[in-house]
């Protein structure tokens, strides 16, 4: 085989390679012979067909696998020995003379062919010990637990019917109601037996409102407008009028605070409640707390390293990232004037976040392989099997899931992949420890989703 690398520009390069007729035969023989082994044609006993008969009958068939076959060989086989690494999948490419792709296919030809791939950029790693980090802590205080059993004690609400009772704030109106925009009723502005509790705003502006004060028995209109932004289209913007009538008002009614509500959440008392609060809430503290120190560490780690980026790998994201901004501006029935840009900002800043994502994946995956960091067997198991305790009762059709879609295992193995080459950089940098309020931390959180 004969390799000539016939042009080297930035990071892109072309590789002619040169098979010989001589190999390209040999291996056509040894197929051939395989076959013999294996056909079974009528008049012929297994594997005393004649080799003629067979070129006959299998000559070209066979002859393209040879020849597919060599160009995966051959090429992974150039790359190695020039010790390359493509950024993508190399483009090959074959003579556009057709007389002369005929004479490979029958074996009188060298097969020559050409790879046109972008090289991934040499990376020199940061001293990760000079990084500058800050690792944002907050106490969870009594005010935070009593606050977890608030919320609590609020999802455990009942309530009772009260006859008579006048409809006020945190009571539980159920009624049936028919709405109509210009007289006409339209798609989901019916129902019978909604329950509605006053104060949540899950319903549309003014509706709430047209309800305090109601008791059951009643009927009237209350005359209520969808807002701009709703996600229904044909509504959005326009006023209705429901039809209302009344068919209960209950009166909310909170759980003591008392052992007995404890064990009503399989705690033992009151102070494991709060003990396993007070974890629950640390666990939360400590997630904030790790991300925001991720999100600086992935900013830090891009400003200090600057390399040329393979164009192909660019285009890649880039593409990957305005489909899923096309397809939920589609969903939304928005465009881009609704979100106050235009395309071609936006394509700008979009473009600038694709070469982030590929900076920060080519230096995570080049620090991954200097210091051989690997995901192990048992860190993807335990993470299929949380992915499946995700979905109680269907963990059988997770794991098929995952075990029949091309692609879905990769997907898992990515963040698991980011998180321990983090953790690795992390132990390195040692950041310092900032205490902070819990509002704090999770304000600063913000700002950097926000940056």
């Amino acid at each position: 085989m004969q390799i000539t690398e016939t042009s080297s520009e930035g990071l892109k390069r072309t590789l002619q390679v040169v098979v010989p007729a001589g190999e390209i035969s040999k291996r056509f023989d040894e197929r051939l012979d395989d076959l013999k082994d294996r056909v079974q044609l009528k008049g012929f006993r297994k594997g005393k067909v004649p080799t003629p008969h067979l070129k006959k009958m299998y000559g070209r068939s066979v002859m393209v696998e040879v020849l597919q076959e060599t160009v995966r060989e051959t090429s992974n086989q150039a790359l190695a020995d020039r010790k390359m690494r493509p950024a993508m999948q190399p483009d090959v490419t074959f003579p556009e003379d057709n007389a002369e792709m005929e004479r490979v296919l029958a074996g009188q030809a060298d097969l020559s062919y050409s790879m046109s791939f972008e090289v991934l950029p040499p990376i020199a790693l940061a001293n990760f010990e000079d990084l500058k980090l800050e690792k944002f802590v907050a106490e969870v205080d009594d005010e935070a637990v009593q606050k977890g059993i608030d919320d609590l004690v609020e999802r455990s609400v009942s309530y009772t019917a009260e006859e008579g009772r006048a409809a006020q704030t945190g009571d539980r109106v159920t009624i049936d109601f028919v709405g109509k925009i210009d007289g006409e009723a339209f798609e989901g502005g019916t129902a019978e037996d909604a329950p509605i509790v006053l104060g949540q705003g899950n319903f549309i502006p003014g509706f709430e409102d047209g309800l305090t004060g109601v008791k059951a028995g009643d009927e009237k209109d209350i005359a209520a407008t969808f807002p701009e932004d709703y996600p229904v289209d044909t509504l959005k913007g326009k006023a209705a009028t429901f039809a209302v009538k009344v068919k209960e008002v209950a009166a909310p009614v909170r759980p003591a605070v008392d052992e007995e509500f404890a064990k009503s959440l399989g705690a033992t008392d009151l102070n494991q409640l709060k003990e396993f609060l007070r974890e629950r809430i640390g666990r939360e503290y400590a997630g904030a707390s790790r991300q925001k120190l991720k999100r600086d560490l992935l900013d830090q780690l891009e400003k200090v390293h600057s390399f040329e980026l393979p164009p192909s790998l660019v285009e890649a994201e880039f593409n990957g990232i305005w489909k899923q901004l096309e397809d939920s501006l589609q969903r939304a029935g928005k465009t881009f004037a609704d979100e106050g840009k235009t395309e071609e900002g936006a394509r700008e800043e979009y473009r600038k976040l694709a070469e982030r994502r590929v900076r920060l994946g080519l230096v995570i995956g080049e620090i991954a392989d200097k210091n051989e960091l690997k995901i192990t067997q048992d860190e993807m198991r335990r993470a299929l099997m949380e992915q499946a305790r995700r979905f109680p009762g269907q963990e059988k059709a997770v794991y098929e899931y995952f075990e029949k879609t091309p692609g879905a295992l990769a997907e898992l193995r990515a963040p698991i992949f980011e998180d321990k080459v983090v953790d690795f950089v992390v132990d390195k940098a040692k950041p310092v420890e900032r205490k902070v309020s819990r509002d704090e931390l999770f304000k600063k959180l913000e700002e950097a989703d926000e940056a």
